[in-house]
């Protein structure tokens, strides 16, 4: 409790003299380079538009088929695997 107190009051006088230096510029980043490397296999680039939206709604139907079934583990990613593959 002692030491509290001088120490709020040092840091208050001190404030106002921290507000008033002025800011180091900031660093320039360098430039990320351009990745030269194909996307993997199996990979897309784009994962937004009506694409993704079907795969979605497949998935999502597998996965209640696979809920209503009671599978779990690796049963379950088995099943939700053969089931988008065959829809």
């Amino acid at each position: 409790m002692r030491f509290s107190v001088p120490a709020t009051a040092i840091g208050l006088c001190l404030l106002p003299l921290g507000l008033a230096l002025p800011a180091p510029p900031a660093a320039p980043r360098p430039a990320a380079p351009a990745n030269t490397q194909p996307a993997p296999t199996g990979m897309t680039a784009d994962t937004s538009g009506p694409e993704a939206a079907v795969r979605h709604a497949k998935r999502t139907a597998c996965r209640k088929e696979a809920r209503a079934k009671k599978l779990v583990g690796a049963k379950k990613d088995a099943y939700i695997k053969d089931c988008v593959a065959g829809h």
